[in-house]
C-alpha cells in the first residue's frame, strides 16, 4: 500500500476509534461542503488559524494533513524541479492562439498533479510542491515599464480574459469530474500593474469608474462568472486608502455580491505584514488587527504568518470565531474538492505517472508555443528567411548564448534548454560564428567559466547546502547541485530553495575550478547581509553580519594545471535577500572592435534585446535603464544600439532577435536593422523556435498583444493608473508597431465583412495571395463613435485560419448581441448599450475595415 494511503486509513482509523462510526468529515460520499462544515465545527480556534496559513501543518488528531496553498505554474510547473518551460505569457499571447494555450496548461496540470502525487507518497508537501497553482496573472500590462508585465497576457481586456479562461481550463480540468484537478487563481485583484518599487505602499486615488470596471476588472469578472476560477489572490496596493487584501468594496461588494464568487481568496505574499508593518500602509497597529481586517473583508488564506495571531483577535473583540469559519469551511471545502483527505485509489488524477514530467510530448508543445508567439516585426528587402549557408553569417549578442533568459521569470528547470545559438548551429549543420559583443547594458564581454566548477561525484557546478538558521548547524534543510551561475532574491516572498525559510537562514556553496591557462578572472558577487568567500582555504572577503546590498568583484589570478576550490558561505538574517555569484572572464571592448569580428560575412543575427534578471518582480540589481525590476527606459540599451549601428555602416545585412517580456523602443534599429524578430522569452525551446523562423521552416504569425511606442516621450507617468493616453484602445499618437501587428513570409487579402446580427457572427473572406503556406489572424474591434470618453476600439473577438499558398476560406468570427457590452454614462455600468457602433475587422489594430450598424 503507498505510504499517502496508509497514512489516510491510520487518520481514518484514529478518527473512528473515539466514536462508533466513520466521522461526516471522512466520508467520501458526503458533498465537499458538508465535509467542510463538520471538520469546521470540530476544530479550536488555534487550529483554524493554522490551516489559514498557506503552509498548513498536519494535525494528526483530526486527520488533517499537511497542506501548501502557494505553488506557482506561471508558464509551467515553477521552484519545483524538473519540468517543462514553456515562453512567458506575454509570448503565448502573441500567439493568439487560446486553443495551444489550454493543451500547455493541460501538460502543465499534468506535471502538476504527478508531482504533487510522488511528494504526498514520500510524506511531506511543502511550499511550490501543492495543488494550489497561483495563476493566471490577468492584470492589465498598462505601462511596458513594468516588469512583471511579461506575466500578463498583454494591454487588452478581452485578450487576458480569453487566455486566462483557456489556462483555467487547463489547470482546473474538467468541470464535471468528482475531483478538481488543481486550483488555479486569478490574480492580482484588482488594478495592479507596478511600479514595484512603492507596491507596498502606494494609493490608488481617484481612479475614474469607467477605467475600473471598462479595464481593470473584465477579465477577473470572465474568470470568476465563466470560467469558474477557485481561487482569486487580492493585490499588495491600496485603492482609495483600502489595502486591496482588506478591501471590503473589491472582496466583498463586487467579487462575492455582485460577481457571485464562492471560491478562495487568497492574499499575495506579505500583504497583510503591509497592512501595519513601517513603511507600508499603516492602516493596522499590529499583526492581530491586521489579520482581523483582512479576514473581515475576505481574505481567507494567508500568505504568511499574520493568521497566527487570529485567537489574539478573537480575545480582543476585533473579529469573532464564526467570521473565521466562514474562512475556514471555504478552505477546507477546496481541500476535499481537490482530494486531499482521500485515499488515491478514489481519486482520478493521481494516476497521472511521473513519466509525463518534461516529456517529449510536451517539449513538442513548448517548441510549437514557442514558433506560434515569434512576432516578426520588420523585413526589410525580405531578407528573411535567410539561406542556410554557414560561411555567410555569424551569430552575436548578448542573449545568443544564455540558456537562463529564455525561461523568463517563475521557472522550472528544463531537461535541456536550446538557446538561440545552439539553434541556429543546428541549423546549420554544425558550428556557427560566434561572439558574444556585449552584456546587456555595457560595451563589455564576461564569459562565464562557472561550467567549468567541479564538486561532488564529478557534477558540473557547485554543492549546495541550506540551513534553516544562522549557524549552518544541524541537519540541512535541502541539498543539491548548481550548474549555472548563481541568482537568488527573495523579492515576492520567493525562497531561495524548497523548504528553506525566507529569512535567517544561511547557505554554503562548493566548487573547484582547474585552470585551463594562465589568466585573470573576475569573481562577481552581489549579496546583502553576511557573506564569505574561502579560496583553497583562505578567506578573501568577509562581511557576516546584517548588511545592505552590495555589488563586488575581486580579481583572481591563476596558473594553467593549478586547482581552486572555492567556497562561498551566505547568511540571511532579516528582510531583503539576495546572492549572486559567478567567476567569470571580463574585458572592455568598443563596438568598431565588434564589427570588425564579422568582417568577413555577409549576415549578423544579434540576439539582443534585455533581460528577466533586469526586468521582473522587486528586482534587486540596478543597472541603466532599470530600477528594482521596473524599467526606467523603453528604448534598447544603448551598448546594443552602438553595435548593431557599426555592423550596420560596416556594411552588413543585420537581423535583431530581441528578448524581452515587453515592448522595446526600436525607432533607430528601423534604419540599422534590416529585420527584427521579437522572441519574447521564449522558454526551453526557444532557439529552435527562432532558428526554424529565420531560416524559413516555419512561416511566423505572431501578432503583438502590446503596443511598441516609439519612444519614452510617448508614455504618461507610470504611476498614473488612469488609462488616458495608454495602450491602444487610448493612444492618440502613432505607434512604432501596433497591437495586433504581425508579419509573415507570405501576404494575406481580406475581403468585405459582412455582420449577421441575428446569428451573432461575422463574416469574412481570407486569401493567401503569397507563394507560402501560412497563418493569419483575423481581429474585430468594436468603437462607438459617439462615445468621447470611451476607447479608439477595443478588441471583442480574433480567429487563426491557415491556409495554403493562393487558398481563400471563409472565416466566421462568433459576435454575439453580449459582444456590445459598453459603458453606458446613464447608469455608470458596463451593459449592453443600445446605439451606434463600428465593427473593425483586420489584420492589426490599424489595419482593418469598417462595419456601421445600429444596435437596437
Amino acid at each position: 500500500m503507498k505510504k499517502r494511503n496508509i497514512f489516510v486509513v491510520l487518520l481514518l482509523t484514529f478518527a473512528v476509534g473515539a466514536g462508533a462510526q466513520t466521522l461526516s468529515y471522512m466520508n467520501p460520499e458526503l458533498s465537499a461542503r458538508q465535509r467542510a462544515e463538520d471538520l469546521c465545527s470540530r476544530m479550536t480556534l488555534e487550529e483554524k488559524a493554522t490551516v489559514m496559513m498557506n503552509n498548513s501543518k498536519a494535525i494528526p488528531r483530526l486527520g488533517i494533513p499537511q497542506f501548501a496553498w502557494w505553488s506557482e505554474a506561471l508558464h509551467g510547473v515553477g521552484r519545483n524541479g524538473l519540468s517543462t518551460v514553456f515562453p512567458s505569457c506575454i509570448g503565448m499571447a502573441a500567439s493568439f492562439d487560446d486553443g495551444l494555450l489550454e493543451r500547455v496548461f493541460t501538460a502543465v496540470s499534468d506535471e502538476a498533479r504527478a508531482k504533487n502525487t510522488a511528494q504526498r507518497r514520500k510524506g511531506s508537501v511543502d511550499t511550490y510542491q501543492g495543488l494550489s497553482f497561483w495563476t493566471p496573472n490577468i492584470n492589465i500590462f498598462r505601462d511596458p515599464r513594468w516588469g512583471r508585465g511579461q506575466e500578463t497576457y498583454g494591454e487588452d481586456p478581452y485578450m487576458n480574459s480569453r487566455m486566462g479562461l483557456a489556462v483555467v481550463r487547463g489547470l482546473q480540468g474538467p468541470s464535471d469530474r468528482k475531483y478538481m484537478k488543481l486550483y488555479a487563481c486569478a490574480k492580482h485583484f484588482a488594478v495592479h500593474s507596478g511600479p514595484e518599487k512603492t507596491r507596498h505602499s502606494f494609493n490608488i486615488e481617484d481612479l475614474p469608474e469607467r477605467d475600473l470596471w471598462e479595464t481593470y476588472l473584465p477579465a477577473f469578472k470572465d474568470l470568476v462568472q465563466i470560467g469558474g476560477v477557485k481561487e482569486v489572490m487580492c493585490a499588495y496596493q491600496r485603492i482609495d486608502g483600502d489595502p486591496c487584501c482588506g478591501s471590503n468594496r473589491l472582496l466583498q461588494q463586487i467579487l462575492r455580491d455582485e460577481w457571485g464568487f464562492d471560491g478562495l481568496v487568497v492574499s499575495d505574499c506579505g500583504a497583510i505584514s503591509d497592512f501595519w508593518e513601517p513603511g507600508a500602509h499603516g492602516v493596522s497597529k499590529d499583526a492581530a488587527s491586521a489579520s482581523a481586517k483582512a479576514v473581515i473583508s475576505g481574505t481567507d488564506v494567508e500568505c504568511g504568518s499574520n493568521y497566527k495571531r487570529l485567537p489574539d483577535a478573537v480575545k480582543a473583540g476585533e473579529i469573532t470565531e464564526a467570521q473565521i469559519d466562514t474562512s475556514v469551511v471555504r478552505l477546507l471545502e477546496a481541500r476535499f474538492e481537490l482530494g486531499d483527505f482521500d485515499p488515491d485509489s478514489l481519486v482520478e488524477w493521481t494516476r497521472i505517472p511521473e513519466s509525463v514530467v518534461a516529456c517529449k510530448e510536451h517539449k513538442d508543445l513548448a517548441l510549437q508555443m514557442a514558433r506560434e508567439q515569434m512576432v516578426l516585426l520588420h523585413n526589410r528587402g525580405n531578407i528573411l528567411p535567410l539561406a542556410k549557408d554557414a560561411s555567410k553569417i555569424m551569430v552575436m549578442g548578448p542573449n545568443a548564448a544564455d540558456s537562463i533568459m529564455l525561461w523568463g521569470i517563475y521557472y522550472g528547470q528544463p531537461s535541456h534548454s536550446v538557446t538561440v545559438l545552439e539553434g541556429i548551429g543546428n541549423k546549420l549543420g554544425g558550428d556557427v560564428r560566434y561572439t558574444k559583443g556585449c552584456e546587456i547594458t555595457s560595451l563589455t564581454e564576461t564569459e562565464s567559466v562557472f561550467s567549468k566548477l567541479t564538486c561532488r561525484g564529478g557534477k558540473q557546478g557547485m554543492s549546495a547546502q541550506f540551513w534553516n538558521n544562522t549557524e549552518m548547524e544541524g541537519v540541512p534543510a535541502y541539498e543539491t547541485t548548481y550548474s549555472a551561475p548563481l541568482h537568488f532574491d527573495n523579492g515576492g516572498n520567493t525562497v531561495f530553495a524548497p523548504g528553506v525559510r525566507l529569512t535567517d537562514f544561511t547557505a554554503r556553496f562548493r566548487g573547484t575550478l582547474v585552470a585551463d591557462k594562465d589568466e585573470t578572472l573576475d569573481i562577481m558577487y552581489t549579496n546583502d547581509d553576511g557573506f564569505r568567500l574561502i579560496i583553497n582555504g583562505d578567506t578573501i572577503a568577509e562581511r557576516w553580519k546584517t548588511d545592505r546590498l552590495r555589488f563586488n568583484r575581486r580579481k583572481l589570478d591563476v596558473k594553467k594545471g593549478r586547482k581552486y576550490d572555492i567556497q562561498v558561505d551566505y547568511m540571511q538574517l532579516r528582510g531583503g535577500a539576495t546572492l549572486n555569484f559567478d567567476v567569470a572572464v571580463v574585458r572592455n571592448v568598443t563596438a568598431s572592435e565588434i564589427a570588425e569580428r564579422a568582417r568577413d560575412v555577409e549576415t549578423v543575427v544579434f540576439v539582443g534585446g534585455i533581460s528577466p534578471n533586469l526586468e521582473r518582480e522587486e528586482a534587486k540589481v540596478t543597472e541603466p535603464g532599470f530600477d528594482n525590476g521596473d524599467r526606467t527606459s523603453i528604448e534598447l540599451p544603448a551598448a546594443q544600439r552602438e553595435i548593431l549601428k557599426a555592423l550596420h555602416e560596416a556594411g552588413k545585412k543585420v537581423v535583431l532577435v530581441n528578448c524581452s517580456g515587453s515592448a522595446v523602443a526600436l525607432t533607430p534599429e528601423l534604419e540599422t536593422c534590416d529585420a527584427i524578430l521579437q522572441a519574447w522569452y521564449p522558454g526551453e525551446q526557444g532557439g529552435h523556435a527562432v532558428a526554424d523562423v529565420l531560416f524559413g521552416d516555419y512561416n511566423p504569425c505572431g501578432k503583438l498583444p502590446v503596443t511598441f511606442y516609439k519612444d519614452d516621450s510617448q508614455l504618461p507617468p507610470f504611476d498614473d493608473y488612469r488609462m488616458a493616453g495608454r495602450t491602444y484602445r487610448y493612444f492618440n499618437g502613432e505607434p512604432l508597431f501596433p497591437f495586433g501587428y504581425g508579419l509573415s513570409y507570405t501576404t494575406f487579402a481580406l475581403g468585405t465583412p459582412v455582420y449577421d446580427a441575428q446569428a451573432g457572427k461575422i463574416h469574412v473572406s481570407v486569401t493567401n495571395t503569397g507563394a507560402r503556406d501560412g497563418v493569419e489572424v483575423v481581429q474585430v474591434y468594436l468603437d462607438k463613435p459617439d462615445d468621447a470618453g470611451g476607447p479608439l476600439k477595443t478588441l471583442r473577438g480574433f480567429k487563426r485560419v491557415e491556409l495554403k499558398a493562393g487558398e481563400t476560406k471563409d472565416v466566421v468570427v462568433d459576435f454575439p448581441r453580449s459582444a456590445f457590452e459598453w459603458w453606458n454614462v446613464d447608469t455608470n455600468t458596463m451593459c449592453v448599450t443600445p446605439g451606434k457602433y463600428e465593427l473593425q475587422v483586420g489584420t492589426s489594430s490599424v489595419d482593418v475595415k469598417k462595419i456601421v450598424c445600429e444596435l437596437k
